[in-house]
């Protein structure tokens, strides 16, 4: 992962209106009432606490009918927003120590369990990733007992691999400049998930750059359009294959 896109961005204010709770003992923001439709939110480096991500989970829940969970995947370890916009602490922060202590071999696990447990109550489940979050909404989808769905969002870490294993329906969205999802790699997914026989949703993002549907300046025309547009994306796609 690069540093500086992974760790800038913006903080869109608001509360969040759902609540906190345990998964498969992992400790979850929950937020919506459907019985029927759950869908987990593979957070960013910023983790389950940042509340851009809860607003995006209470959008979906309302506008998917769904019961949408931000599980924490981080073990407890919490980095705080202002990271963001603050130059001198997003030098200090070691991205690469950071994903070296949450790596895929030590969090996948965790990551399956919550899927089983979401699995073993609702009848449908998908998944959506957001920039950390993406290659383990791919590792998901190798699993069709897993996961229903799956919904990658301007992805780090993902592999080739994880593309070609992919069985569930599958939503890209990628903006043009991306050193994370690669022009190499957004090709990739481009030409093979096709060839797999699942639903592919591709949805590109012209002038935005990586991290723009999570972390966009709201106060910027371009960045407002592309994350309301991405959420609109997602939930769309949600709807269809969540109902």
């Amino acid at each position: 992962m690069s540093d500086d896109c992974c760790k800038s961005g913006f903080s869109w204010g608001g509360k969040p209106e759902g609540t906190e709770s345990t998964i498969a003992k992992n400790r979850t923001y929950v937020t919506g009432t459907s019985k029927s439709a759950a869908v987990l939110l593979i957070h960013d480096i910023f983790g389950w606490t940042f509340t851009n991500l809860r607003l995006l989970a209470d959008h979906f829940a309302k506008e998917a009918n769904a019961t949408v969970y931000v599980a924490d995947f981080f073990d407890n370890e919490v980095i705080s927003e202002e990271t963001m916009d603050d130059e001198a602490k997003r030098t200090a922060f070691d991205l690469p120590a950071f994903v070296g202590r949450n790596s895929k071999e030590i969090r996948y696990p965790e990551i399956k369990a919550v899927a089983q447990a979401l699995k073993a109550e609702y009848p449908r489940v998908a998944a959506i990733g957001y920039c950390y979050g993406a290659w383990a909404c791919l590792q998901l989808g190798a699993d069709p007992s897993l996961i229903d769905a799956i919904s990658v969002v301007h992805g780090s870490l993902c592999t080739n691999e994880e593309i070609d294993a992919v069985k569930v329906p599958v939503q890209v969205q990628a903006p043009e400049t991306d050193p994370q999802w690669t022009p190499e790699i957004r090709e990739y997914a481009n030409k093979k998930i096709p060839e797999l026989g699942v639903p592919y949703d591709f949805v590109y993002f012209p002038g935005l750059m990586h991290g723009f549907a999570a972390r966009g300046d709201p106060e910027k025309k371009i960045e407002k359009d592309g994350l309301e547009r991405a959420k609109r994306s997602a939930v769309n796609f949600f709807n269809e294959f969540l109902h």
